[in-house]
């Protein structure tokens, strides 16, 4: 994938979010969390964030429901201070997604809701 122009995030991080997108979460995983271990605030609590949301979608999709909200509520927590949105990647739209689907999977125990990431649109004048 490629980054947007108005992005300061490394090309890797983009790789983590085709990862996402193509739900290869435990790819994601080792991608991002190379980035994480690495990486200096605010860059680092973002990593972690988008990378605890790829983890709790990786549980979920084995069947760890519990391990799934866990991870999810904890991503979500970690990225609400980075709304509308960083490094050119729609954290509101992420997180309101997020929020549905742990919403779904603590009434319902199960979702077959899909987060993507999306990329902002840079704004013309």
């Amino acid at each position: 994938m490629e980054p947007p122009a108005c992005s300061s995030l490394p090309p890797a991080f983009w790789q983590g979010v085709a990862q996402f997108n193509a739900q290869e979460f435990y790819a994601c995983h080792d991608t991002l969390e190379d980035l994480w271990m690495e990486a200096l605030d605010p860059d680092r609590t973002f990593y972690q964030g988008v990378l605890q949301i790829a983890v709790a979608l990786y549980h979920r999709s084995h069947g760890n429901v519990k391990g799934a909200m866990t991870l999810l509520g904890e991503g979500i927590g970690r990225l609400g201070s980075y709304q509308p949105a960083y490094g050119g990647l729609e954290v509101t739209q992420l997180l309101t997604e997020g929020r549905l689907l742990l919403g779904e999977l603590q009434t319902q125990g199960q979702s077959d809701r899909t987060l993507t990431l999306q990329i902002t649109q840079p704004t013309t004048e």
